[in-house]
């Protein structure tokens, strides 16, 4: 249950939500069905050049945006790149979390702080 769970953590914060929420609309402009809040923060950085990098589906500019502001409010330079490498190694999460290192438990911790609230603020 609790890879499923990071799996899923992971996959949320990537935009890959997968399936189709994202669709052309007839003046063939992406419009998002179930819809970024326009009022949900917006920057760049490096998890959301890796998000948009990706290669899932569900990607938008404005949902990585979304989850690179709250990651700016969330974790620090440093952990903001840790997470990245999740991007291209999703086991390397499961690593860290079962990991008995301090400072691996505080980056955890930081992290799950994180994807909660972007899927709160991102979704």
């Amino acid at each position: 249950m609790k890879n499923l769970l990071i799996a899923g953590l992971i996959l949320t914060l990537a935009g890959c939500g997968g399936g189709d929420r994202f669709k052309m609309t007839d003046r063939g402009a992406s419009s998002n069905t179930s819809s970024i809040p326009r009022s949900a923060p917006r920057a760049t950085g490096p998890i959301s050049t890796a998000c948009l990098t990706s290669d899932r589906k569900a990607r938008s500019r404005p949902l990585c945006r979304c989850i690179q502001a709250v990651a700016d409010q969330t974790l620090t330079s440093s952990q903001q790149r840790r997470a990245v490498k999740f991007y291209s190694d999703p086991h390397l999460a499961q690593q860290i979390r079962q990991s008995d290192r301090n400072s691996d438990e505080v980056f955890w911790d930081a992290y799950v702080e994180y994807g909660r609230r972007a899927s709160a603020t991102c979704s």
